[in-house]
């Protein structure tokens, strides 16, 4: 795809906490992503690594320390608070959390016809595009009228993934929107989510701890660990040729349904315990538990160089 095909850039975003005079605690530390249009962009992690900041930072929910994020042009630091609020019908997320991230006392119908309102979109048809939207998530009409608390937690997904559709956004972030539901259900709301991101032309960041999820839904994936990129290629290249010894961790933990078929083994141990985000070494972040670790590292943070194409690492130890 063409250069000119980027929809959001991501350049050098940080977000630091100041957590006392002396603590700061660094959630998101230098990322730069590209995201082209129509494209999936699996972000993925270990819980506490700046997943979710980094999400919602992409979106202007949170200001960060430093940095920028440019949707198709328009950096998004720059827009006042009318014009960020009109921007919105074109970016939306799906929360990670379905039971606290829906009104409980709003209709499903209010739901998803609130957010056409405040954009001034479907006059005087606002009704029929929620029983449509309904419709495509798996739902019957009659939810237009009952409220969340009727509703099974995959369901109520799915109403979360049709309030995100509700205003014709090109672009969503979803918050691990799989996690807080059974394996089962899973599934199915994986796969309504890749039939609406080709149907509806989505450019889409997901994001998730599980790389077996990440790998189903995306054309590429970026590896975080305490707020940096340490590796990123296309979904098929990481699986296939995964370089970072986190990775290969994190690839080593994926859950297989049949307990006949033996786990894959990293090809270095993990040592030690993890750095703290808070007031982090001047080195490689993930130098206490790495086992191939080198000098240079424990001084110096290696930089998210290019391995071979499209596939980026940062570490010293793999050439």
């Amino acid at each position: 795809m063409a250069e000119d095909q980027t929809l959001i850039e991501i350049k050098d975003l940080c977000k630091y906490f100041q957590l006392s005079r002396r603590r700061v605690l660094k959630a998101v530390d230098g990322v730069n992503l590209r995201i082209k249009k129509g494209e999936v962009l699996g972000v993925v992690g270990e819980s506490g690594c700046g997943k979710t900041t980094l999400g919602r930072m992409t979106l202007n929910l949170l200001t960060p320390t430093s940095g920028g994020v440019i949707y198709d042009g328009i950096n998004l630091l720059e827009l006042s608070r009318e014009k960020m609020r009109r921007m919105r019908r074109h970016m939306q997320i799906v929360f990670q959390d379905p039971y606290s991230s829906l009104n409980p006392r709003m209709t499903i119908g209010n739901i998803l016809a609130i957010p056409m309102g405040i954009q001034g979109l479907y006059e005087g048809m606002r009704k029929e595009r929620v029983m449509y939207l309904l419709d495509r998530v798996g739902l019957s009409g009659q939810a237009i009228n009952r409220f969340p608390h009727e509703y099974s937690g995959g369901q109520l997904q799915r109403i979360g993934i049709a309030r995100a559709l509700a205003v014709d956004p090109a672009f969503i972030v979803a918050d691990e929107p799989v996690s807080a539901l059974d394996i089962s259900i899973q599934s199915q709301v994986l796969n309504l989510f890749k039939e609406l991101q080709e149907e509806f032309h989505l450019t889409c960041l997901f994001i998730a701890h599980d790389l077996s999820v990440v790998e189903f839904i995306s054309d590429r994936i970026a590896v975080l660990y305490l707020g940096k990129i340490v590796e990123m290629a296309s979904s098929k290249k990481l699986y296939r040729s995964h370089l970072h010894p986190y990775t290969q961790h994190l690839l080593s933990a994926i859950m297989l349904p049949d307990p006949t078929i033996e786990k894959r083994k990293p090809a270095f141990s993990l040592t030690g315990e993890p750095s703290s985000p808070i007031n982090p070494p001047p080195g490689c972040r993930f130098y206490s538990r790495c086992s191939i670790r080198k000098d240079a590292c424990k001084i110096e943070a290696p930089e998210l160089v290019e391995v071979e194409p499209e596939h980026f690492v940062a570490c010293f130890a793999v050439k």
